[in-house]
């Protein structure tokens, strides 16, 4: 029998020719694209909030990609965006092209200060994210639901928040997008307000700082959200000092709680600098780059 018709014909034959072209893929594909975990940075934290520079300030610090915000909100119908330029956005896509980076995820940091419940037009700013995104080739947004639209602190915004999720699910979902939702619970109160909300378009952002200002178990949150409702995390702390010296942070201890999950995904990060000089990004992010790959990049 010849080895066509041999693959063509048993099981084994089928089974090693994909396992030969997985090898292949994997002899030619870009480091990046063969790491379970991806490290990105935030444009706005590095001081470069929707400018092109950021992308090679990203490759200087040695991280993976980066995670681009929509801008401001204030008073506006929408957020203070160039992305919606279609030249723009076709030079964001060649320069990170150009550096071997990728975009992570759209951010929506204007919600930190805003009240999502209810702020007006909403359903816009929202599209307005998820057109950057289709445009951009991005699969995830960020939505922290901030400070006015904290569910422990005000309860009472609960039915509004579910109602106007539920409402950006659905544009979601049109769009095969995700949207990672950053709250104040617990984890099991997390997993019961995606219940409530019930679709899979709205999932989880999950950020280190807020589990571990609260006091809270971090490898039992994650267990407790799961590999499914997790879309991306902030890989942060408060800041202080760096995720090295952060002593109530092991990160090690993590990347065995999420290998056990069968999570894989990106890891962003978004504060965690040293105190003695917070604004010298190539050093503070650099730092904490170089720390995470050594855990969860590792040969």
């Amino acid at each position: 029998m010849d080895r066509r018709n041999f693959l063509l014909n048993t099981t084994v034959g089928l089974t090693a020719g994909l396992f030969h072209r997985q090898l292949s893929w994997a002899a030619t594909a870009p480091a990046s694209k063969e790491q379970r975990y991806k490290i990105a940075v935030c444009d706005w934290m590095i001081l470069k909030r929707q400018k092109l520079g950021a992308f090679q300030l990203t490759k200087d610090i040695g991280a993976d990609g980066v995670e681009v915000d929509m801008g401001g909100l204030g008073n506006r119908e929408t957020f203070d965006s160039k992305l919606s330029d279609p030249a723009v956005q076709q030079q964001f896509l060649d320069k990170a092209k150009e550096l071997g980076l990728e975009i992570s995820s759209i951010a929506m940091s204007g919600f930190y200060a805003q009240s999502f419940a209810e702020r007006p037009g909403v359903d816009r700013m929202v599209q307005d994210c998820i057109d950057t995104m289709t445009a951009l080739k991005v699969k995830v947004a960020f939505l922290p639901l901030g400070i006015q639209g904290d569910l422990v602190q005000h309860p009472e915004l609960r039915p509004a928040i579910v109602k106007r999720l539920q409402d950006v699910a659905k544009q979601a979902e049109k769009a095969n997008v995700i949207i990672g939702i950053e709250t104040a619970l617990d984890a099991a109160g997390e997993v019961k307000l995606l219940d409530d909300i019930g679709s899979s378009a709205i999932q989880s952002y999950f950020n280190f700082a807020n589990a571990l200002e609260a006091g809270r178990d971090l490898q039992k949150e994650l267990r407790i959200l799961g590999r499914h409702r997790i879309c991306q995390i902030h890989c942060t702390d408060k800041d202080g000092v760096w995720l090295q010296d952060n002593p109530r942070i092991h990160l090690p201890k993590v990347k065995h709680t999420l290998d056990k999950m069968g999570w894989s995904g990106w890891l962003v990060i978004e504060r965690s600098r040293n105190a003695k000089d917070p604004r010298n990004v190539k050093w503070n992010f650099g730092a904490n780059t170089k720390y995470l790959k050594s855990v969860f990049q590792q040969a």
